[in-house]
């Protein structure tokens, strides 16, 4: 195990707490603490997918690029839908 982190770079790092966030996101909406009809939702999946797209234009993986484009597409239609919905309230 000490080898493992021993040979994390800074840009697996940041992609590994990007995949917790997603992942976190998640678990929150299944165990009923966070709502996805709230903005913190779509936020807090764009921020982790983001992280991982940054690891990813280091060590580049393209069926993983492409899942975390169309994740970063949703969440952002989620943000514009969630804006737009309140407006019209």
């Amino acid at each position: 195990m000490t080898a493992f982190f021993d040979n994390l770079t800074v840009v697996d790092a940041i992609g590994s707490f990007g995949a917790l966030i997603v992942v976190a996101a998640y678990f929150a909406t299944q165990m009923r603490m966070m709502n996805s009809d709230d903005l913190a939702f779509p936020v807090v999946n764009l921020i982790g997918s983001v992280l991982i797209v940054f690891s990813l234009m280091q060590n580049f993986n393209l069926a993983s690029m492409l899942i975390e484009g169309f994740w970063i597409i949703i969440s952002v239609i989620g943000i514009i839908q969630y804006f737009r919905l309140r407006r019209v309230q």
